[in-house]
């Protein structure tokens, strides 16, 4: 039943690649005549079967999305299909221009691509709703625990296109708000498997409740039926448990993140490399030696500021940026507090705080994204008397390190940026910088790059 959805991902893909090689065929075959065993086919077809997996994977589209609704998988239909096409134009035109493609071919593929894509998605929705509420195929169950973990499991999967048709509950208090579903406390379990037909048992007890568990395991599947065990330990976490093999151990890992995955750290670090590296030759060559003159002429010092900060795993590593306070500038106060940047600080250079104002002080961070010890979207790495002042007053505050720190984050373009003396303002950083963390997608990190752009447009308040 829990490994249907990766079933159900394959079929998903096979059909993606299908339909995808049908489109070109077809639309090369009757308008254009083409040699279907031509390099220029074969390049075509191997292209974008590649470029389709990669970039529909990277929004989702292969994920679980038997409990959301369809208008959010078409949403991530539009943005795949948005960069896909922008994607292969680039490919097709630009790389391997020497095989002189039409344009209107690619064109017609476009249309086709866009109406058929999400009308085989909702027919394979439809087939796979039918295929499981059909009694071949749905399977009775019988929840043992009717608290938060049990009616969320009712909810979120019988209620759901799972596959599930609810027998009813056991629990050891009466619960006369299950409208005829409480059949009897746990010891009952022998007596309905009996009398009730069930095929899977999913038992959601609280983990102290071992003896309890351990009989319902051992009837259960004495009587030939599957036993299923949600384990209570959301209540630590953000609810995206992940359960991993160690040897012959099941490890349970509280926090499940979208960049624990190696394809997600490979397409973040690919367009980490590509935005950086053109971020350079393009804009950083040339404003560099401007910026550097203009610091140089207005005030004694190097051009570069290098600090320590935590990166990724608490390592710490050398932040670049431009220098925007006067040469030997105090950090720190006579009582060891960090003296954090502040609105009118006397510090601060005339080109400082331009600077400041508009971001271009951080620019040398391309570099640390480059070679790899930064990011270009993630938590703001703060100085080293920072992280220790605020790892022991703030709850979480070193789970921020789990990912790459970035040039700009989901906390700056949400108003959390500046100076955090408030114990409350470096709170509400933490917690944007959770919730970034544990809801990155490749889409969210282009919004936010997007979105500092307009920022730096629009001028922010807490810049200086």
């Amino acid at each position: 039943m829990f490994k249907e959805s990766s079933f159900l991902i394959k079929i998903k893909a096979t059909a993606d690649v299908l339909l995808l090689l049908a489109i070109i065929i077809t639309t090369r075959l009757i308008e254009y005549q083409y040699n279907i065993f031509s390099e220029s086919m074969f390049t075509v077809l191997v292209v974008s079967v590649i470029s389709w997996l990669i970039v529909a994977r990277a929004f989702g589209l292969y994920g679980d999305l038997r409990m959301k609704p369809i208008s959010i998988e078409w949403v991530m239909f539009l943005k795949a299909f948005g960069i896909f096409t922008l994607l292969n134009s680039f490919i097709f035109f630009q790389l391997l221009d020497h095989f002189s493609f039409e344009r209107y071919p690619f064109f017609l593929d476009s249309v086709l691509l866009f109406t058929l894509l999400p009308a085989q998605k909702l027919l394979i929705r439809i087939m796979f709703k039918k295929l499981r509420s059909s009694d071949q195929y749905c399977r009775r169950v019988l929840i043992v625990g009717a608290g938060d973990t049990g009616i969320n499991f009712y909810e979120n999967c019988v209620n759901h296109e799972f596959g599930y048709k609810l027998t009813g509950f056991l629990d050891d208090e009466k619960q006369p708000e299950l409208n005829g579903h409480y059949l009897g406390t746990t010891s009952d379990i022998e007596s309905v498997i009996a009398n009730y037909e069930l095929d899977d048992i999913v038992v959601t007890l609280p983990i102290n409740k071992e003896n309890e568990i351990r009989n319902i395991v051992t009837v259960g599947e004495r009587e030939g039926k599957r036993v299923r065990i949600v384990p209570d330990y959301h209540k630590f976490s953000n609810g995206k448990l992940h359960v991993d093999s160690l040897g012959n151990l099941s490890v349970i890992t509280l926090r499940s993140l979208p960049l624990d995955s190696f394809d997600n750290k490979v397409y973040k670090r690919i367009f980490d490399i590509t935005f950086s590296l053109l971020s350079i030759i393009f804009l950083f060559s040339w404003l560099f030696p401007i910026i550097s003159i203009i610091i140089k002429f207005t005030s004694k010092g190097p051009i570069l500021f290098k600090q320590d900060r935590w990166g990724l795993n608490n390592k710490t590593i050398t932040c670049l940026k431009f220098r925007t306070m006067v040469a030997h500038s105090k950090e720190v106060d006579d009582n060891g507090n960090y003296l954090q940047a502040q609105k009118n600080d006397p510090r601060t250079t005339s080109i400082g705080r331009f600077l400041r104002k508009t971001n271009f002080d951080e620019l040398p961070q391309l570099l640390n994204v480059l070679v790899g010890s930064m990011s270009l979207v993630g938590p703001r790495p703060h100085p080293v008397p920072l992280n220790m002042s605020s790892k022991d007053s703030v709850e979480k505050y070193l789970m921020r390190h789990w990912v790459k720190p970035g040039i700009t984050g989901w906390a700056q373009v949400s108003g959390y940026r500046g100076e955090t003396k408030d114990k409350f303002l470096m709170k509400k950083r933490v917690k944007y910088d959770l919730w970034y963390i544990e809801n990155w997608t490749f889409w969210l990190d282009l919004q936010i790059i997007v979105q500092t752009f307009v920022n730096m447009i629009k001028g922010e308040k807490n810049a200086y």
